[in-house]
């Protein structure tokens, strides 16, 4: 599980604003747990020197008609702040050494299926893990595969990243799997199933599965974590989804970023941890992979929702209000599934719809800015060289609403439009004209 302080270390920054305040510092407990991960002397800042907490909490409080007494106040919230913060670091670098690494330093072998941008983005980001770790991509393109191999390059999504020298680009699938620790599989949704029935034969059933394809297959509904087993033949091949705010040019580029892997199997979610984590990518893990599949999935719709907005010049108050119903939307749906609501508002649910609603890089925005700037949806992906998950998905999410009886407006919406069955100026009106309800 990912490392998670505890909520009491955030009260040591939060104090009353008048001497009339109900609280008293002094009922503020430090939690034992900090104690035991504390220095010799508890309440010590970085430099050695020793503060008294309780007292420092009280100064803070205090007030003072005085300009000399402000100024106290202001001196004694910095340190409460600072010690607060000492603390956090002493318990982040405590959690860490007891942290296993076995699983980085045992993996001699992983596959990526898929040579689109965000395989090649893992496929690099993992093989800057372990230099002495070999990454096999399995890709369909001769060319791609030349020049991964020959100039250490994606000619077609990253020309100008060059990738680690142990990447290796093969069209083989038997070459490519054979012996591999661990298999990321990179495959747009509505081509996975054909894809996996035909590698099949060359897949151990104990090799663990790590989906990094959101969507729902247009005429089963089904999600990664079952088109993957089921391919295969095999109902137990060991699955992990990825998912979360992250876009694979800045995964290439090194910047941080934080995503979440779930898995049923904790143990196995925790070793694909240990495997991704690294200075610039932070992994937190899950069990709810129900919860964050469906969020990946739907988040997708609603960024061409969104994109529309931006296409059609509609306004900051428009986008704020349809991006908010199509999270209410996401939740009703994806709560009636049997996801955790606490999913739906962290990394793979609020944070990767913020990212692909808001941020220019998203292609399922791209498509909707252009549809909502007046393009035909055939010129709109004839002219794209990267997958839009939304337009295929958009269909399977409405099939979904009414199998679980959930009004989804927003995103039928979406749906209609993308089947050339409604303008975008007539969804916004239609939209504009629901009854007025109360907020659920």
């Amino acid at each position: 599980m990912a490392a998670r302080p505890d909520a009491s270390i955030l009260k040591f920054v939060s104090f009353p604003h008048s001497p009339s305040s109900q609280s008293n510092p002094r009922e503020i407990k430090q939690p034992a747990s900090l104690h035991l991960l504390s220095s010799p002397k508890p309440h010590c800042l970085a430099d050695g020197s020793p503060v008294d907490l309780e007292s420092g909490l009280e100064n803070a409080t205090s007030t003072s008609t005085s300009g000399s007494g402000a100024s106290n106040v202001r001196k004694d919230r910095r340190r409460v702040v600072r010690i607060a913060w000492e603390k956090l670091v002493r318990w982040s670098r405590s959690w860490r050494s007891k942290a296993k690494m076995d699983v980085l330093e045992r993996t001699k072998k992983v596959v990526v299926l898929g040579g689109g941008s965000f395989g090649t983005a893992m496929a690099a980001h993992v093989a800057g893990n372990k230099v002495d770790m070999e990454v096999n991509m399995l890709v369909r393109d001769s060319y791609i595969c030349h020049s991964i191999n020959e100039s250490h390059i994606n000619c077609k999504y990253f020309p100008d990243q060059l990738l680690p020298g142990n990447v290796i680009a093969t069209t083989d699938a038997r070459a490519a799997l054979m012996e591999a620790d661990y298999c990321f599989h990179a495959v747009p949704v509505q081509f996975s199933s054909s894809f996996l029935e035909g590698i099949a034969q060359h897949v151990d059933p104990k090799l663990p599965f790590i989906s990094l394809s959101k969507g729902l297959e247009l005429n089963t509904l089904r999600m990664m974590s079952q088109i993957i087993p089921q391919s295969l033949g095999n109902p137990s091949q060991p699955f992990v989804t990825l998912s979360g705010p992250s876009f694979a040019l800045e995964i290439m580029k090194k910047l941080p970023t934080a995503m979440v892997v779930a898995s049923k199997d904790k143990k196995l979610a925790n070793s694909v941890q240990q495997l991704i984590a690294s200075q610039n990518l932070r992994i937190n893990s899950s069990t709810d992979v129900t919860g964050v599949e469906i969020a990946g999935a739907l988040k997708n719709v609603l960024a061409i929702a969104a994109g529309i907005v931006e296409g059609m010049n509609l306004g900051n108050n428009c986008m704020a209000a349809l991006v908010a119903q199509g999270c209410s939307e996401i939740r009703w749906l994806a709560t009636k599934m049997g996801a955790k609501p606490a999913t739906l508002t962290g990394l793979s649910g609020t944070g990767d719809i913020m990212l692909t609603c808001f941020v220019n890089l998203s292609r399922n925005r791209t498509v909707g800015v252009r549809l909502g700037s007046g393009e035909k949806l055939e010129d709109i992906l004839s002219s794209m060289n990267q997958v839009a998950e939304g337009v295929s998905t958009a269909g399977a999410v409405i099939a979904l609403a009414q199998k679980y009886n959930v009004k989804m407006p927003v995103l039928t919406a979406v749906a209609r439009i993308i089947d050339n069955e409604l303008t975008p100026k007539k969804a916004v009106l239609e939209l504009m004209s629901l009854p007025q309800v109360e907020e659920v």
